[in-house]
């Protein structure tokens, strides 16, 4: 066979060939998908990242090039052209955006052979993550990987356009910084320059973000690299990527503007989609008691109710000896709750046990009052009231807990999520962004005994919460908003603080000494002493983001080489032991 490659060149993408297209000489390069020999007339599905086109090799065309053919195999790499003519009739294929055509080929050239790959890169077939990750350069050639990661350049590429037409400078901030507490371990990097000591990778450009503001670059964004030493799960990985932005001369609603119309931007620019703002707000306290969470999901009702006061005095011992020791009575509607039957509803008992809850009583609503173990304990009355406050019809179900104020907000606000997908009632197309505002800027911790950050320390409190400071400060209220999209955080930011008597109140009230507080915060303490702008911004979570554009459950399906939930690469099996001579010249010895 003639070898061509090497004086002509691709003219276009095999997904990109059309109808219109029929009559034309094209030149194709790219991977087998796979290969059917019908009689004599071979035909190959040739993919490349724009998708894939049927090539036909016919021996009354040219009989060496058929001949050469019978060569290929699954993810040979070819050269060909051909004319593109229409399919006959009857033999489309609308489930491709080519299948109208094919490309009759008169020159072929096998770039290169293949292996049998360990798995089948076709659509639809089940693999182990473990084998996709070991073998991710043949993972990424799968058509619906490949669109979830052009998918991805595509929304990095609108989030510059955005920002930079917003007036937004980009400017690249260290890997190589200092530790500072930010809430997760630091990965850190020891020094052969200076013996015995360590860099840290950044958590988040936090403390250099604010810097640029006190620098005067008044709106900086940053698409950036960011590292947490934490326990992974789906949606984090050690190693993560944020849309990192930060403004002076602003406050909160100057922020939810803008992050809105990046948002508006990026759905519509990627997805086609128009997304209609303002996007709702809703307090933190107000999440919480309404669903259970901080980042709600408001695609579906099913609400939490408060039942305590009704619940307080009735005939049912539990509810009693709950409501008097200080916990709550909660409950959530399900409507049409005919669709559980009593072997789902002991499902969903053992279901919230994983959230500390020690029960779960239940109550369907019948024509005449109610199906329920628990209805002989409870007055007339209260079954009125109940039915009132969950505003309850015929053929509903309610499920209650009782127990501490904790452990009712995480069983029913993860069981309202869990039996909505198993009853369906999610819209899968669907996007409901929320603003969640008003932090508690302190919680205490069990473990430190004090109280410690919501977030970070220079996060601002409320002005008016400020007298509660030193006689509550779990009261205080942080100028802090978190914007969640079908029940993820995908971004969080606050209005920081700008002033040094206002600072060193909160450390004050974290416990943090001046001398301490040096050490950990001393440059930035210094920078707020030269003129500090007000300021605050925001974080996104691009990988976060990205697997909710693209619908997928997995945040490793939106990265190209990603870690495994052990932070691990099956790829370049790192991490990986070093040489002694590496130790040496860092002077680290490892302990077993």
């Amino acid at each position: 066979m003639s070898e061509f490659i090497t004086v002509k060149k691709r003219t276009h993408y095999c997904g990109a060939i059309r109808a219109e297209d029929a009559g034309k000489t094209v030149i194709l390069m790219g991977w087998v998908q796979r290969r059917r020999d019908h009689g004599g007339v071979i035909f190959v599905d040739l993919r490349d990242r724009e998708g894939l086109v049927q090539i036909v090799f016919n021996p009354e065309l040219n009989p060496a090039v058929h001949q050469e053919a019978h060569k290929i195999r699954s993810e040979y790499v070819l050269a060909v052209q051909g004319k593109v003519r229409k399919r006959p009739e009857g033999m489309e294929n609308p489930d491709l955006l080519t299948g109208g055509i094919e490309v009759m080929i008169d020159e072929l050239e096998i770039l290169n052979e293949s292996k049998t790959p360990p798995f089948v890169l076709d659509a639809g077939e089940e693999i182990s993550e473990n084998v996709r990750l070991k073998y991710r350069y043949l993972d990424l050639r799968r058509p619906e990987l490949q669109k979830k990661i052009i998918l991805r350049s595509q929304t990095a590429t609108a989030t510059r356009e955005y920002f930079h037409g917003q007036g937004f400078i980009e400017v690249e901030t260290p890997f190589l910084t200092k530790s500072t507490p930010e809430g997760a371990r630091d990965y850190l990097v020891p020094s052969r320059v200076n013996q015995g000591m360590f860099y840290a990778l950044p958590q988040s450009p936090q403390i250099f973000k604010q810097l640029l503001m006190v620098s005067g670059f008044d709106r900086y964004y940053q698409i950036v690299k960011c590292f947490r030493d934490e326990d992974l799960r789906s949606d984090r990985q050690p190693e993560f990527t944020q849309v990192d932005v930060e403004m002076s001369f602003i406050d909160e609603n100057d922020i939810i503007t803008v992050m809105e119309g990046y948002m508006s931007h990026v759905f519509k620019a990627c997805l086609g989609l128009t997304l209609k703002t303002p996007f709702p707000r809703i307090a933190y306290q107000d999440a919480i008691d309404r669903y259970g969470k901080d980042s709600p999901d408001i695609r579906f009702s099913m609400e939490l109710k408060d039942l305590t006061d009704i619940l307080r005095d009735s005939g049912f011992n539990l509810f009693q000896e709950v409501a008097a020791s200080g916990g709550v009575i909660k409950a959530i509607k399900i409507e049409d709750g005919k669709k559980l039957s009593r072997k789902d509803l002991d499902g969903l008992r053992d279901y919230v046990a994983n959230y500390g809850a020690k029960g779960l009583a239940w109550a369907r609503v019948i024509p005449d009052g109610w199906t329920s173990p628990i209805f002989k304990f409870l007055k007339p009355m209260e079954i009125q009231q109940i039915n009132a406050r969950m505003e309850v019809q015929e053929g509903d179900l309610m499920v209650f807990v009782a127990d501490k104020p904790g452990i009712v907000r995480d069983s029913l606000g993860n069981l309202r999520i869990h039996v909505a997908k198993q009853l369906g009632l999610i819209d899968p197309a669907a996007l409901a962004f929320t603003w969640v505002t008003e932090f508690p800027l302190m919680e205490y911790s069990d473990t430190a005994k004090r109280f410690v950050s919501t977030h970070h320390p220079f996060t601002s409190p409320v002005m008016e919460d400020l007298p509660f400071l030193e006689t509550d400060p779990g009261r205080v209220r942080a100028r802090a908003y978190d914007l969640v999209l079908n029940g993820s955080e995908i971004g969080g930011g606050s209005i920081r603080i700008h002033s040094q008597k206002v600072q060193a109140m909160i450390f004050k009230a974290l416990g943090l000494g001046q001398e301490e507080a040096r050490s950990k915060f001393g440059f930035l303490l210094d920078a707020l002493e030269y003129g500090t702008p007000p300021h605050g911004g925001i974080a996104f979570g691009f990988d976060r983001l990205i697997m909710l554009m693209t619908g997928t459950d997995s945040i490793r399906d939106v990265i190209a080489f990603p870690k495994t939930q052990k932070a691990a690469c099956l790829l370049t099996d790192a991490p990986s032991t070093v040489s002694i001579e590496q130790l040496l010249e860092l002077s680290l010895k490892v302990v077993q």
